[in-house]
């Protein structure tokens, strides 16, 4: 094979690698969708789905780093080529996480959906649009290898912690006001978090496309919203 061959080949596997990351992506937001929809809905069957649903993106997840790991074996990439390569990997297991916490979200809504609805959720609804829309931009600047709209996020997703923060203040006190509804709120607050953490993600991937572009990292500590920590008695990525 020639050298202008072997080049060849190798551009076609970095455009594969990107395809792929697009493609796991793409699965992604439909996920997320459904179980936004099957909990503003309270459809429990949709939420179901999106469980089902959510097992094929582990299997994208593991085709995608065994042929990048591949292909950085056999190629033996540099400067920006690699960068690619080792960014996809990191982001095809973000991508993974996503969906598991979308996952998450389709099972609070499946309990949601026998529950008696309460006002907190229209808020938890708007949270949920601009947690896609984040997604939906940040899936569009790895496409377009665009470092300025991936800072733009980056600096973004304080206002989905700050939107948490005032949904946590809004589920505790229907707590107090009637304890009744712990049990309730409390599958409410897993709700929100799950989107705080998807927003956490979002700005991860945004990291990532600004290394691929720049070639250094995009700042030492992200800007934060400091969304209410709930301690370490729940676990959002079960």
């Amino acid at each position: 094979m020639t050298g202008r061959h072997i080049v060849s080949a190798f551009d076609d596997d970095l455009v594969t690698v990107q395809a792929k990351i697009s493609e796991m992506g793409g699965v992604v937001e439909e996920l997320l969708a459904m179980s936004l929809k099957a909990f503003k809905k309270r459809d429990a069957d949709l939420a179901r789905e999106v469980i089902v649903k959510d097992k094929v993106l582990d299997d994208m997840e593991v085709g995608l780093e065994e042929m990048a790991t591949q292909v950085i074996a056999l190629r033996q990439p540099m400067a920006q080529d690699l960068r690619v390569l080792i960014s996809a990997i990191k982001i095809a297991s973000t991508l993974e996480r996503i969906g598991d916490l979308a996952k998450n979200i389709a099972r609070r809504a499946i309990y949601l959906s026998e529950a008696k609805p309460i006002k907190v959720s229209n808020s938890i609804v708007q949270m949920g649009k601009v947690t896609r829309r984040q997604l939906a931009d940040i899936l569009d600047a790895h496409a377009r290898r665009d470092a300025d709209l991936a800072v733009d996020i980056w600096h973004r997703d304080a206002e989905l912690d700050e939107m948490y923060n005032a949904i946590f203040r809004e589920v505790v006190t229907y707590m107090m006001e009637d304890s009744r509804m712990i049990g309730l709120a409390s599958q409410l607050l897993f709700v929100a978090k799950n989107l705080e953490r998807i927003g956490d993600h979002t700005t991860h991937i945004s990291e990532m496309i600004y290394y691929v572009v720049k070639g250094e990292p995009l700042g030492d500590e992200r800007p934060k919203g400091e969304p209410i920590s709930l301690g370490n008695a729940y676990d959002f990525e079960d």
